[in-house]
């Protein structure tokens, strides 16, 4: 791996201390349309009140698929290493499960995650094969490129993911056939994948975390994940967070309080099961 890869989603670069938030601005809201108005009303106005010291971006799909609710900023931003979830998925099909399927979602290496890649043929045959997975998981937008965008990145990170787009597909992955493996992989991230989602007390969740640095400067921090209430129904989630003076920790810090803020809400929100 070279230096600027590691320092995107790589396993040897990250930081784990969370920085602390000091700036407060306002996360404004737009919930779409499929709970109640007044239980919509209620969860904007909660997700605006979030004193957050960047923009912060949230979506949510219940399990088994269904319209999704969305929060705050969503301007669709890279995908980085939260696409390596389908690249894998796409690679346990064609060639089984690897020690590179789990490295590359555990520790979100780099290097394991282009041997997934390479594994499925030229970059024409791995974009068409994630592509697929995409769309069978329900998300008829988004496209993996293939070729690279930017030289010192990897060809798969750099997909344009909308919130909206990566719940859904999150919301239908462990309903897709031969997902198990790979979900089982998300739901022991190492630290470096801990925050987010991964902060609600007592719940089951399965994540797979993505950063890097903007083009334009600044890091972008995401997470898809899944989060399992206590009746078995799952809900899951799409978070993202980008400002342009934004460093990998206070992304990680805001989006502790975008996890902390869905755990506290989870009876609100979308959940559903596999159908």
């Amino acid at each position: 791996m070279t230096a600027a890869s590691l320092a995107a989603c790589g396993s040897d670069s990250e930081s784990e201390s969370i920085a602390t938030v000091t700036e407060v601005v306002t996360a404004s809201s737009s919930t779409s349309a499929g709970a109640a108005p007044q239980g919509k009303a209620r969860l904007t106005a909660s997700f605006g009140q979030l004193a957050v010291s960047q923009p912060v971006g949230l979506a949510v799909v219940p399990v088994g698929g269904g319209e999704a609710m969305t929060f705050g900023d969503q301007d669709p931003q890279v995908a980085w290493s939260t696409i390596k979830v389908p690249l894998a998925l796409a690679a346990e099909r064609a060639n089984g499960p690897s020690q590179a399927e789990s490295s590359a979602i555990i520790n979100s290496d780099n290097a394991a995650a282009e041997s997934l890649w390479a594994s499925l043929g030229s970059n024409e045959q791995a974009a068409a094969a994630v592509t697929a997975v995409l769309r069978e998981g329900g998300d008829e937008q988004t496209t993996v490129p293939s070729a690279k965008l930017r030289p010192e990145y990897t060809v798969f990170g750099q997909t344009t993911w909308p919130l909206t787009n990566a719940a859904t597909f999150t919301a239908n992955l462990p309903c897709l056939p031969d997902s198990g493996h790979l979900v089982s992989l998300m739901e022991k991230v190492a630290g470096n994948q801990q925050w987010g989602v991964e902060v609600i007390p007592a719940r089951t969740t399965a994540v797979k975390g993505g950063w890097g640095p903007s083009a334009t400067g600044g890091y972008i921090v995401r997470q898809i994940g899944l989060v399992t209430l206590r009746n078995g129904a799952r809900a899951a989630v799409a978070m993202s967070t980008y400002s342009p003076g934004a460093s990998m920790d206070s992304g990680i810090a805001a989006l502790n309080l975008v996890g902390a803020w869905v755990g506290r809400h989870l009876a609100s929100l979308p959940s559903g099961r596999c159908r």
